[in-house]
């Protein structure tokens, strides 16, 4: 037997369903912090620790997750994601300003600062590994099965399957989907027409590009960017 094949043999199979804790915990921890403590400590405090806990959480996490990188030039996806980030909230921006509220007061500086580190440099870590790294994956794995005639394909997917074997840039129609529909279900009513058309960039992203850095790239990018755009234009509701 060759060293190859006795490696592939041996490989320890870490089930989706498992994994569903390193890739979920980052996410759910941001939103816990705000819906639990929001009401009990001022923003600076829980942004501050959304900035502590959340990348440790990732650091935990990273035995888990596969490369974000592809078969092609990281330098190439960054520059692409970058570009495409910043196309992506135009788009946001536009779709979100009818149903934005006028009335939003500013942030004040520190505050504003904190925000924008966690929105520039943790949220797309943590929100691409889940919704385009885990959950279009793990769609496209369900897909294959249930069109292979596996009857309990999404139990299937989850326990014999990781997501780890999915070839960068695999995708599927409904892999897409599930995956654009579960990133908008993440924010607020009134933002899920601008999610769902984000979410497609993204996927087009990890379809095209065939790694998940570009879509972290043109995320960080784009939520910068709308950061910077609020600041100027004081067009507070739109964040």
């Amino acid at each position: 037997m060759s060293d190859s094949t006795a490696n592939a043999s041996d490989r320890i199979l870490i089930p989706n369903r498992r994994l569903l804790v390193p890739y979920a915990a980052p996410y759910f921890a941001y939103v816990a912090l705000g819906s639990l403590l929001g009401d009990h400590l001022a923003v600076e405090w829980v942004y501050g620790l959304r900035l502590a806990l959340v990348p440790a959480l990732l650091w935990w996490g990273r035995r888990w997750y596969p490369p974000v990188t592809g078969p092609r030039n990281p330098w190439g996806s960054a520059a692409v994601g970058a570009a495409t980030g910043l196309v992506a909230i135009g788009a946001w921006i536009t779709l979100l300003t009818p149903f934005a509220s006028n009335d939003v007061a500013a942030w004040d500086p520190t505050t504003f600062i904190l925000r924008l580190l966690a929105a520039g440099f943790v949220v797309p870590v943590f929100e691409e590994l889940f919704a385009r790294g885990y959950v279009l994956r793990l769609a496209y794995q369900w897909d294959a099965l249930r069109r292979e005639g596996e009857h309990q394909a999404l139990a299937a997917a989850l326990d014999e399957h990781t997501v780890s074997d999915v070839a960068p840039g695999a995708w599927s129609g409904w892999a897409v989907a599930i995956s654009t529909l579960v990133f908008a279900a993440g924010h607020n009513p009134s933002e899920w027409p601008a999610a769902v058309v984000y979410g497609l960039f993204m996927a087009w992203l990890w379809i095209t590009r065939r790694d998940l850095l570009s879509c972290i790239v043109a995320h960080a990018v784009s939520n910068l960017a709308l950061g910077g755009y609020v600041l100027a234009t004081g067009a507070w509701g739109l964040w």
